[in-house]
């Protein structure tokens, strides 16, 4: 149902006790910088911006190789929440690999898996927002081949 390494992340979350659970989400938060694209990558496409619900600047960068698998790099600024940076380290490491349409038809239900319950209810918009930008890069991505597809036939 999820991608196998966004599986093993989620596992790994779901067997630790909640005072762990929150240290390695402060863990994943401080590797977020590990995430930005690096010198000489090329990107299908870009969507760097400010949003209403976001405290800083999100740059989503998407590259899809030759076998259809997806490569999702991210920048944050300085004022992203701690939150935001964990779900943006687990999401690039989670995600790698998986096409941008099993990106774009996973479910959100593991978010609550993966930083509890409680941290959901209290950060809400927070915790689904890096799933939201990486889904809505991957559907325009998916709609510019659809779109190039449909020139040609």
């Amino acid at each position: 149902m999820y991608p196998p390494k966004l599986n093993n992340i989620i596992n790994l979350f779901e067997s630790l006790p909640e005072d762990e659970r929150r240290e390695t989400l402060v863990s994943y938060a401080d590797n977020a910088k590990k995430q930005e694209p690096h010198a000489g990558e090329q990107f299908d496409l870009q969507d760097i911006r400010k949003d209403e619900e976001c405290a800083d600047t999100v740059g989503v960068y998407l590259h899809v190789d030759e076998k259809g698998e997806a490569h999702i790099r991210m920048t944050l600024g300085p004022e992203v929440q701690t939150l935001t940076r964990a779900m943006t380290a687990i999401l690039c490491k989670g995600l790698e690999g998986a096409t941008p349409q099993e990106i774009l038809d996973l479910p959100s239900d593991f978010v609550t898996r993966i930083i509890g319950a409680e941290l959901v209810r209290v950060r809400s918009q927070t915790t689904y927002y890096v799933l939201t930008r990486i889904k809505g890069i991957c559907k325009v991505y998916l709609d510019r081949q659809r779109m190039a597809q449909a020139q040609v036939a």
